[in-house]
């Protein structure tokens, strides 16, 4: 039962990621593409925008489909937690604890499942 509960993890929360990602480089799924997600990030004083907008996005998705098969977790799980903190830092941060203010409680949440399954392993269904 263990082994289920990870890989039902697993695939939520990296494809969810995955998704994100593909917003953010390609514009998939109502996303704003490449050149929105560097607006956005340059409205908000991350410099280069650019530049920080590829890394985001290929960290969601990378880091998304590598934590959703199960293959080198600690590096996908690195590359999400990663991400977390980065909105934790540039948007969630200064709101506080509670997602309800546009805190960074979700964030954090998020942070501990993929330290967690890393810690623990993928489980027994993954890929190689």
């Amino acid at each position: 039962m263990i082994a289920w509960g990870l890989l039902i993890i697993r695939l939520i929360v990296g494809l969810t990621f995955a998704g994100h990602g593909a917003q953010k480089l390609f514009g998939w799924f109502g996303g704003p593409g490449l050149k929105g997600t560097a607006g956005w990030l340059g409205s908000m004083n991350v410099k280069p925008a650019l530049p920080a907008a590829i890394v985001t996005g290929l960290f969601e998705l990378l880091g998304g489909l590598l934590f959703a098969a199960g293959v080198w977790t600690p590096v996908a799980a690195i590359m999400i937690a990663l991400t977390m903190i980065g909105a934790i830092v540039t948007v969630h941060g200064k709101n506080g604890f509670w997602a309800t203010a546009n805190g960074f409680e979700y964030n954090l949440i998020l942070i501990a499942v993929v330290v967690g399954v890393a810690l623990t392993g993928p489980g027994a269904y993954h890929l190689f």
